[in-house]
């Protein structure tokens, strides 16, 4: 099964990429994590395109979406975007699926359109984020550029950058995230596809910008949180450092409506490349159940 590729209107005239997988049933919308493409989902969309409309979404500044020309980032600008599409391919009522920046993206969109939300997945992401992740992931944004010009001689040799940065990940992965996550200039090189501003944004923030606005962005989640009424699957990774085992119970138990908890062994954050059968047997059961 292949997908068919899409540009469609994003918000503030920029356009976005998506994949789709096919064009029959309730839709189901797949929204890649920070850095990521739509192609994450490679593995996990041929299993339910035969039961719903499955499309996934490049995020702008990612994959083959359009930069942003002033750097609008922000968690609000994701869930523009996500409702400009999703008009855009005619949806109205569907499920979401997102990991990480996808999985805020989608609990905000969800909070914002519940009326709209047949059912939610937020995969290894929640309102509050372990200070250990948070580390990680400006450490390995800093340390993502092999030249000055941020160029690769070859895909092998950003292999062996995601290798490093996904040390639990399947080779097949490692291998599929390469491909796609690269373009080649004319001189030969490759260069990533995700938008370097956006990139560096993350690393040159301070951190105590960084705390003012997570906080922001913690009540805005949790209020989230609160509201969405549809089933809701929290995915964690046994293994993570970005959710920890309270905060994903506490959002399961204590404050969405009608939440579940699915916890993938021998995963880390990363938990569709980490664990892919664990990953997609919890996801297909919930979505398909």
């Amino acid at each position: 099964m292949e997908p068919t590729s899409r540009r469609v209107p994003g918000a503030d005239d920029n356009e976005i990429h998506v994949l789709e997988w096919s064009t029959d049933g309730v839709p189901l919308v797949l929204v890649h994590g920070f850095g990521n493409d739509a192609h994450i989902w490679d593995e996990f969309a041929p299993l339910v395109a035969p039961h719903y409309r499955v499309v996934a979404v490049d995020l702008r500044g990612h994959g083959d979406s359009d930069h942003d020309p002033e750097r609008r980032y922000q968690w609000n600008d994701h869930v523009r975007d996500l409702e400009a599409v999703t008009e855009a391919l005619g949806i109205d009522r569907l499920v979401l699926v997102g990991h990480s920046l996808g999985g805020r993206t989608s609990l905000l969109f969800a909070g914002r359109n519940t009326e709209r939300m047949a059912g939610l997945v937020v995969v290894d992401t929640g309102p509050e984020h372990d200070p250990r992740g948070q580390i990680r992931i400006r450490q390995e944004v800093e340390g993502r550029t092999v030249t000055g010009d941020g160029s690769l001689a070859s895909i092998e040799e950003y292999e062996a950058v995601l290798a490093h940065n996904y040390p639990a990940a399947q080779p097949a992965a490692i291998k599929r995230m390469a491909r796609s996550e690269l373009k080649q200039r004319e001189d030969g090189r490759y260069v990533r596809k995700a938008d370097p501003a956006f990139m560096s944004g993350v690393a040159s923030v301070s951190a105590d910008e960084q705390e003012a606005y997570e906080e922001e962005t913690r009540k805005k989640l949790w209020h989230a949180c609160e509201v969405v009424p549809c089933p809701t699957l929290v995915v964690r990774g046994a293994a993570s450092d970005i959710l920890s085992a309270e905060i994903a119970d506490k959002m399961v138990d204590d404050v969405l409506k009608n939440g579940t908890l699915a916890v993938i062994a021998q995963a880390a954050h990363s938990v569709m490349t980490d664990n892919p059968e664990g990953f997609n047997q919890a996801v297909s059961e919930f979505v398909l159940g």
